[in-house]
């Protein structure tokens, strides 16, 4: 306690110190030169007069008797109360505020030892709190660092929730929370130079720590990658891919279809025939509303020739897939982007020709309760 208290003291903002200071020796200016021209008192009596006045200590041995030599005395004993108590005041309230600090910081740290286990999100903004309304959504404990302080006073805190006001580049903080209960680390702040020291930090001493971080600018992305990020998200590559989608939603058919895999390769040809993109593959796992989804983004029919080939050379893989196929009673959905709706129309009637079409735009959920009737 003693070394706290101490510690503390010693940490109280300069700008208290300085300001009581320079009070104190204005006020004892006034006192000196008060004695030497209003008291007629010598040099060192003059300070010796001054020091008591304002100390309130008053021995008696020297009298006012003058009415301005009354009045200067009283001025000097009143400022002089009036000053120790404004810097006792000011000490005190300092000393309090730090305490209780150093109060809600052990706080903070016996919630976080308490935690089984818990996510680090170093970044509140825009997308931190999107990643952050994700975690909890999920029941997850989360430890936010925030150096903004407007920002982390927003931060509602429970038992799972835990907010640090800190810089995460300034030391090595973060690096000791990233242990062994740390599931992941997930910086989102919009400075890429941050980021990278952050994963820097991080990897430094902790090397089986799972790292996620935002990259805001494109060329960054490789540098982070090279400091130690495990995952790398820019807002720049999502968002134009969202922009993408948005406007081709108009031109966007999902087509919810039934067949074996040895009929793959006849649907990349009627896609391709169209001018059509398989975009992505939605796998459905009966009576489950979310699907498997896989990413495609293929219009060439040498890439459905390729995929072809893969499987009839690597049997591993074609039992893996026809056991997903299995799974799924062969239902499935195709998102393909096209030209227009005419496009889509054709493409539609041909893929009739080779495979059961369940429906077209259908929902996850309606999709479920259509494959929910397969095991009942």
């Amino acid at each position: 306690m003693r070394k706290i208290t101490f510690k503390i003291l010693t940490r109280l903002p300069s700008k208290y110190a300085t300001t009581g200071l320079i009070l104190i020796v204005a006020l004892f200016i006034y006192g000196i030169v008060g004695s030497y021209f209003i008291m007629g008192l010598n040099l060192i009596d003059s300070i010796y007069y001054a020091v008591i006045t304002m100390s309130t200590v008053g021995y008696g041995d020297y009298f006012p008797h003058t009415g301005i030599q009354k009045i200067f005395a009283t001025t000097l004993a009143l400022a002089g109360v009036a000053l120790l108590a404004y810097v006792f005041n000011t000490l005190l309230t300092s000393f309090q505020e730090k305490m209780s600090k150093y109060s809600k910081g052990a706080r903070k740290m016996k919630a976080i030892n308490d935690m089984d286990d818990y996510y680090i999100l170093c970044g509140y903004g825009r997308v931190g709190k999107v990643v952050f309304n994700e975690l909890r959504q999920r029941n997850q404990n989360v430890i936010v660092i925030e150096k903004n302080e407007d920002i982390y006073e927003s931060i509602e805190e429970n038992e799972s929730v835990v907010s640090i006001h800190k810089d995460a580049t300034e030391d090595d903080f973060i690096a000791k929370l990233a242990g062994d209960k740390c599931n992941s680390v997930i910086i989102s702040t919009g400075d890429d130079v941050s980021n990278l020291f952050i994963v820097l930090t991080i990897r430094e001493t902790n090397p089986d720590a799972w790292i996620v971080t935002r990259a805001s600018k494109i060329e960054n992305i490789s540098r982070l990658k090279k400091a130690g990020a495990d995952k790398i998200v820019s807002p720049e590559i999502i968002g134009g891919k969202d922009l993408y989608f948005e406007s081709t939603k108009p031109h966007l058919l999902r087509i919810t279809v039934r067949h074996a895999t040895d009929e793959i390769y006849d649907e990349f040809e009627i896609i391709a025939k169209h001018g059509c993109t398989l975009e992505s593959i939605d796998y459905h796992l009966p009576g489950i509303e979310a699907p498997l989804t896989r990413e495609i983004k293929t219009m060439n029919l040498l890439d459905g020739k390729k995929f072809q080939n893969y499987l009839n050379t690597h049997d591993d893989q074609k039992r893996a897939l026809n056991n997903l196929y299995k799974i799924t009673n062969n239902t499935h959905s195709h998102l393909i982007s096209g030209q227009d709706r005419a496009a889509f129309d054709k493409l539609v009637e041909d893929l009739g020709k080779i495979e059961e079409v369940i429906g077209i735009n259908l929902t996850n959920e309606k999709i479920a309760k259509i494959t929910e009737k397969e095991i009942e």
